[in-house]
């Protein structure tokens, strides 16, 4: 456990012995702050410096945006909380290798971008922005927090064929657990942290289901899902991608890993295998993959 997070813990047990909305107050304002930015890894710094980079203006933040390939079909890559767009380096060469337009952005407060604080606004704000930019897209690609936002995005644009979510969950729910379990909120400090985090996306809890939750709202009929999780995940464990999958029914794949973690999962090249077979060929190519899989397994 880290310092911070000791440090977090305690301010906020004393801040609820004194009233709850000051302990959530305190608790929402570290959860909307991603804290330290992480640096570009050397095994991704050509891809990083490939990428043609611009930059959006979003409430007086510039926002970094990424650009590799000249393809006319574009896919968006999201990274996650905490990331970076050359996180997903793996996944990007293998897609402008296909011949697809990739593009990314990093989120404010992270990467190359300015700010303190994010939300998943922030996420579909330059998401629109991008899409405005390039004329839409026919794929959208994300991991943990950028998989939720893969998922609102695609929620309303029919347009979008093809999501692949990694180490996602399917609601804001998933991400509001993990950091109260983590900064160990009683239970009216909870409740009064989950309110004033619906109030500052403009939501109520019954709003955000309807805009965000992919189980209660799953994606058009003609959207196909590809759902990415490791089983020994722990910052995001699989229990929403498990919901997410059962809701999609026939037109939704699960690939469900084990050892990878939650950022090791990004460049292995079975996951690698089997986004690529999504998008190119759908959820039968995935089948097809895994069976050829298993063959070489038992072989």
């Amino acid at each position: 456990m880290s310092a911070s997070v000791t440090a977090l813990r305690r301010s906020i047990r004393i801040s609820a012995a004194i009233s709850p909305t000051i302990a959530a107050r305190l608790a929402l304002s570290a959860f909307f702050r991603p804290g330290p930015k992480m640096a570009v890894h050397e095994r991704d710094a050509a891809t990083d410096l490939a990428g043609h980079r611009d930059y959006l203006r979003m409430d007086g933040r510039d926002v970094a945006t990424y650009r590799w390939g000249a393809g006319d079909r574009t896919v968006l890559v999201l990274h996650g909380w905490q990331g970076r767009a050359s996180q997903l380096a793996p996944l990007v060469r293998e897609l402008v290798a296909a011949g697809y337009r990739v593009v990314s952005f990093d989120a404010p407060a992270h990467g190359a971008s300015d700010g303190r604080r994010a939300d998943i606004s922030d996420w579909l704000d330059a998401s629109a922005a991008l899409a405005r930019r390039y004329g839409g897209f026919e794929a959208v690609i994300g991991h943990c927090f950028g998989g939720l936002a893969a998922l609102a995005l695609a929620r309303d644009d029919a347009a979008i064929r093809t999501v692949a979510v990694i180490a996602a969950t399917s609601s804001p729910a998933g991400f509001l657990h993990e950091f109260s379990t983590m900064v160990e909120l009683d239970d009216a400090t909870r409740t009064e942290f989950e309110r004033l985090f619906y109030a500052r996306l403009g939501e109520t809890q019954a709003t955000a289901l309807a805009r965000y939750d992919a189980v209660a709202r799953p994606l058009p009929d003609t959207t196909e899902l590809l759902i990415v999780h490791d089983r020994e995940d722990r910052r995001m464990p699989d229990a929403g991608s498990l919901r997410l999958h059962e809701a999609h029914g026939e037109r939704a794949r699960l690939i469900r890993t084990r050892g990878l973690g939650h950022t090791r999962v990004l460049s292995d090249d079975s996951v690698l295998d089997a986004v690529m077979a999504m998008k190119n060929g759908g959820v039968h190519a995935v089948d097809a993959l895994e069976a050829v899989s298993a063959q070489i397994g038992s072989a």
